[in-house]
């Protein structure tokens, strides 16, 4: 999930004297890339794109049977070495600038059904293609990267260093083809697009994780050997057929394909991992290994759904929006005047909203003494008045068994020394009755006889 912005005009200049192009013509214009940015309140704003700290340019050319306002599309042959030439734009003081940057390269899968089995996609071609890789580096053919590193158990991803202010150039080959892919293969099934990614870290403190500067990437699809230069030649003779109303809507055909630069993401992917952790996520981790905090705000409630099942799709939903979840049940709840000893400000006032998750009487008695400001050790039960006024002990199941918004009032009495006798009560018919009291009046409290008939003790009898 990327935000894609058009190349800026002078995106190889400047730099670019450090980072010479053949007299050939390779990069002979930056692609119009679709622009997707925020509009301002008067109208799409006018101004231009910061230049990106880093720049990748893949020597192959594009298709011209891409219409306007779509991403490029390149076609690569399988095994072929191909070009990508990397450059950093100074920014600051180049004293500060990073000496040395690490670059990752991965080729992953654009389509969302193969990005949720990605791992399963990718052990099936390793066991049908023993010994062989994805992804690979062409180190003779290399310029100015340092430690190219291959992963024997990550076919799809190297990785190595090098210096923005050189130039550098590094070949990779692929050696899977979009057909491997396919649900069906019957033969002359469409392949399915493959990402070229390219994600550049700074160099981490003492037990610091490395720091993320720059994601770009392009789509690609991968033939057979000579396959994908008949596919430019097909496409090419397919749009000159076109009116010239229609082939207006195509772009042209670029020798080389700018690697579209991702959103700058308030968070990294390290940073997005550690998050879905704490907020017990972990079983969706895994997915979003590779996603940045701006990738994972762009997903929408049925993307989430799909990628992690009904439950912690909703919930990871409500985590993105900033939402506390909906609580099962609410009560509205108002203190009865004449309240707490001592209190002459007590008063009906306005009620309160509880909110109940866990429908449980512990948890009613936690929020009640949340806002009578009492400590919850101090609740010994609750009670709720019935019929007759009879006191009926308050029980999980008769918590859900509640109706919603359901108002109550909270009553302070004064008949027990050292302690308090609050009851709370709906109104105007139903009430709920609670009994705080010292921990050290408890034993007193239970060897108390009981008082006589028409005393308003008579509520505090034992349950």
């Amino acid at each position: 999930m990327l935000f894609w912005h058009g190349q800026p005009d002078h995106c190889w200049s400047g730099p670019g004297d450090a980072f010479p192009l053949p007299s050939s013509g390779l990069l002979r214009d930056p692609p119009v890339l679709p622009c997707l940015k925020q509009e301002e309140p008067g109208g799409v704003s006018t101004s231009q794109p910061p230049v990106p700290a880093f720049q990748y340019a893949l020597c192959a050319p594009t298709s011209p049977a891409v219409r306007h306002h779509e991403e490029t599309l390149t076609y690569l042959n399988q095994g072929q070495s191909y070009e990508i030439r990397m450059m950093g734009t100074p920014r600051g003081d180049p004293a500060e600038a990073p000496r040395m940057v690490k670059s990752v390269v991965r080729v992953v899968f654009h389509d969302r059904r193969l990005q949720y089995s990605e791992q399963q996609q990718l052990e099936g071609w390793r066991w049908s293609r023993p010994g062989d890789r994805i992804l690979d580096i062409d180190i003779p053919l290399s310029v100015g990267i340092l430690e190219p590193q291959i992963h024997p158990t990550l076919l799809n991803t190297v990785e190595f260093l090098w210096d923005p202010s050189r130039r550098t150039s590094v070949f990779v080959q692929v050696h899977c083809i979009s057909t491997e892919f396919t649900l069906r293969k019957n033969g002359g099934e469409k392949g399915v697009p493959f990402r070229i990614q390219i994600d550049t870290f700074g160099a981490g403190g003492k037990g610091d994780p490395p720091e993320h500067l720059h994601s770009a990437s392009c789509l690609v699809k991968v033939f057979k050997p000579k396959g994908a230069d008949r596919k430019q030649k097909t496409d090419r003779e397919k749009v000159e057929k076109q009116p010239a109303a229609e082939r207006e809507k195509f772009q042209p055909a670029y020798e080389s394909t700018v690697l579209a630069e991702a959103l700058s993401p308030c968070a990294s992917p390290l940073e997005t991992q550690q998050w879905l952790l704490r907020r017990r996520f972990s079983s969706c981790a895994r997915v979003f290994a590779n996603f940045t905090g701006a990738d994972l705000l762009k997903l929408s409630r049925r993307d989430l759904i799909q990628i992690c099942g009904a439950p912690d799709g909703i919930r990871l939903c409500h985590a993105l929006a900033g939402r506390c979840p909906r609580p099962r049940l609410t009560l509205y709840v108002a203190r009865e005047p004449g309240g707490a000893e001592g209190e002459e400000d007590a008063g009906s006032g306005p009620y309160q909203e509880l909110h109940l998750q866990q429908l449980t009487a512990a948890e009613l008695s936690g929020k009640l003494a949340e806002l009578l400001g009492l400590p919850p050790a101090r609740i010994l039960r609750l009670s709720r008045q019935g019929p007759a006024g009879i006191h009926v002990l308050v029980s999980d199941a008769m918590i859900r068994n509640l109706q919603d918004e359901t108002s109550f009032v909270v009553a302070m009495a004064k008949e027990l020394c050292k302690s308090c006798d609050c009851r709370v009560t709906p109104s105007p018919v139903q009430s709920v009755t609670a009994i705080f009291r010292h921990p050290e009046t408890r034993r007193k409290f239970w060897k108390r006889r009981r008082p006589r008939r028409g005393g308003e003790s008579r509520a505090l009898k034992r349950i």
